[in-house]
C-alpha cells in the first residue's frame, strides 16, 4: 500500500487523512501536539473541565466535529498517529521523527505538510523581558490550562487575533486594559470592505467583538517601548494615531501581527518559495491544488493564511491530488477550489486592512533586541550591511540573528526590514534564510543514539 505521511493535526491536516481514509489508504500523522485540533481548535488536557463553548466560542461545533473526526479513524486504526513528536528533517530515507521514544526514520512515498503558521512578530524595545508573550502563546495558556498570564494585561499588533485574544481572555474574566492596533482605522475600513464582499458573516463576527472591547482599543498606534524591571514589564509606551504619547500601565504584554506561514519543511522538501506583498513573507508555490514538488503536498496555512475553515478545505484538496495523483478516485472538488478562491479573497483583503508594521521596524533604536535567542541589536545586524551587503544569509552568517532555537521563525521577517533600510533596497530583494535541519531543537544524543547525520539527505 501507499504510504502517505501527514505531517500536522489541526484542520487541514485531519480534513486530509478523512479523505485519503475515505479512499481507502492509511495515512501515518505526526503533529507536535499531544492531542490532535491544531492551534485554533487546540483541545485542553484530559479532566479540563472549561466547556467547548468557552474554548472555542462560535467555533465551538466546528472544534468538536474535527476532534472526533479524528479519533473515530484512530480508534478504527485508519490510521497510525505518532503525537508529541515533530519532523526535524528529511532526507533520501524519509523523515527523521523526533518523538518521546527519540529519534525515528518513517519513509513515505508521498508527503502532505499541513505544518500551520507561527505568531509574526515585530521587535519593541523591552520586548525581549519575562512576561511578553506572543498572542498564540496568551492564546494557548488560556485553552491549555484556563490561565492568564497576568493581572493587568496589553495587547499589542494588529489583525483579528488581536481582537480574539483580547475577547477571549475577558470572558475568562482576565482584566485586559489596552488593545493597541498599529494598523490605521482608514486602512481597516478600506480592506475591510473586500472583507465583507467575501465573507459578509465572518467580518460582522468580527466587527461585534471589536465593539466588545470598547474604548480599551486604539487603533493606528505606534510602539515605543516596553519598559520592564526585574519582575516583567511595568509599563507600554505608545503614540496614538495623532502622535500624542501615552504610558500603560501592565504586568504583562502579548505581541502578534497576524500569523507567519510555518516552511521550513517545505523548503527541505524542495518547495519553491516566492515573495508575496500582501501577505508580506516568502510563501511556497503551489498549484490550485497544492501540488509543491514531487510527490510533496502543501496544505493550511502553512501555505498560505486562511484560517481554520481554508485549511480544512486545502486538507481536502491537497488530499484530493494525492489520490488524483496515484490513480485513485476521490470526490469532485470543484466547489471545494471555488469556495477556496473566496476565502483567498477575504485573506487578502485581510491583510489589506492589518498591514505589517514595517515602518515602525525600520525606525527601530539600534538598541532594541532584534534576535532574541542570540540577543542580537538592531545595530549588531545593520553594522553587517557594509559587509554582507544586502542579503539575510550572509548577514546571518556575520551576525548569528536567526542561529538560535526559533531558527529566525521570529526575527527572520524583522530582520529583512531593517536590512532592506540599511541598504536603500524593497524588502523582497533581502532573500530568506535557507531552511536546515534540524528544524527543531533536538538533543544532540538522539542523534549519537541513532548514528544519524541531520544533514543527510
Amino acid at each position: 500500500m501507499t504510504r502517505v505521511l501527514i505531517v500536522g493535526a489541526g484542520p487541514a491536516g485531519i480534513r486530509a487523512a478523512q479523505r485519503l481514509v475515505a479512499a481507502g489508504l492509511h495515512p501515518v500523522v505526526v503533529d507536535e501536539g499531544a492531542r490532535a485540533g491544531g492551534q485554533i481548535y487546540r483541545r485542553p488536557p484530559e479532566g479540563f473541565t472549561r466547556p467547548p463553548q468557552t474554548l472555542y466560542g462560535s467555533e465551538a461545533d466546528k472544534a468538536l466535529d474535527l476532534h472526533r473526526c479524528f479519533d473515530r479513524m484512530l480508534d478504527a486504526g485508519q490510521l497510525t498517529y505518532h503525537p508529541r513528536s515533530s519532523v526535524v528533517a528529511l532526507g533520501a530515507q524519509g523523515a527523521q521523527v523526533l518523538g518521546p521514544d527519540g529519534l525515528d526514520t518513517l519513509a513515505y512515498d508521498k508527503l502532505i505538510l499541513a505544518t500551520g503558521a507561527t505568531d509574526r512578530l515585530a521587535p519593541v524595545p523591552g520586548w525581549q523581558s519575562a512576561g511578553v508573550y506572543s498572542l498564540g502563546a496568551t492564546q494557548i495558556a488560556l485553552k491549555s490550562q484556563g490561565v492568564a498570564l497576568g493581572r493587568r494585561m496589553v495587547l499589542a499588533g494588529s489583525g483579528p487575533l488581536l481582537t480574539l485574544v483580547a475577547s477571549q481572555l475577558r470572558k475568562a474574566g482576565a482584566q485586559v486594559v489596552a488593545v493597541l492596533d498599529t494598523a490605521p482605522l482608514t486602512t481597516q475600513a478600506a480592506g475591510a470592505f473586500g472583507m465583507a464582499l467575501a465573507r459578509p458573516r465572518v467580518t460582522l463576527r468580527g466587527a461585534v467583538l471589536r465593539a466588545g472591547l470598547g474604548r480599551s482599543y486604539h487603533a493606528g498606534v505606534t510602539l515605543t517601548r516596553i519598559a520592564t524591571d526585574t519582575t516583567g514589564p511595568t509599563a507600554i509606551h505608545w503614540q496614538d494615531a495623532w502622535g500624542r504619547d501615552h504610558a500603560t500601565p501592565c504586568d504583562m504584554v502579548g505581541l502578534g501581527w497576524h500569523l507567519r506561514a510555518e516552511t521550513h519543511l517545505a523548503d527541505l522538501a524542495g518547495v519553491s518559495m516566492a515573495w508575496d506583498k500582501v501577505f508580506h513573507q516568502w510563501l511556497p508555490l503551489t498549484d490550485a491544488m497544492g501540488r509543491a514538488a514531487t510527490d510533496v503536498y502543501l496544505a493550511g496555512d502553512g501555505m498560505r493564511i486562511l484560517g481554520a475553515d481554508g485549511a480544512e478545505l486545502a486538507g481536502k484538496i491537497a488530499a484530493s491530488a494525492c489520490l488524483q495523483d496515484l490513480g485513485m478516485a476521490g470526490p469532485d472538488t470543484h466547489r471545494e477550489l471555488k469556495e477556496i478562491r473566496r476565502m483567498q479573497r477575504f485573506a487578502s483583503a485581510m491583510q489589506r486592512a492589518f498591514p505589517w508594521p514595517a515602518q515602525m521596524v525600520r525606525d527601530l533604536p539600534a538598541d532594541t533586541v532584534l534576535c532574541r535567542c542570540e540577543g542580537i541589536s538592531v545595530g549588531d545586524l545593520r553594522a553587517t550591511v557594509p559587509l554582507s551587503g544586502p542579503e539575510a544569509n550572509r548577514a546571518k552568517s556575520l551576525s548569528r540573528v536567526g542561529m538560535g532555537r526559533c531558527q529566525g521563525r521570529y526575527c527572520q521577517l524583522a530582520g529583512a526590514e531593517v536590512l532592506a533600510a540599511e541598504a536603500g533596497v524593497p524588502v523582497d530583494k533581502i532573500g530568506r534564510l535557507r531552511g536546515q535541519p534540524p528544524v527543531r531543537p533536538a538533543p544532540i544524543n538522539a542523534y549519537l543514539d541513532k548514528g544519524t547525520d541531520p544533514r543527510a539527505t
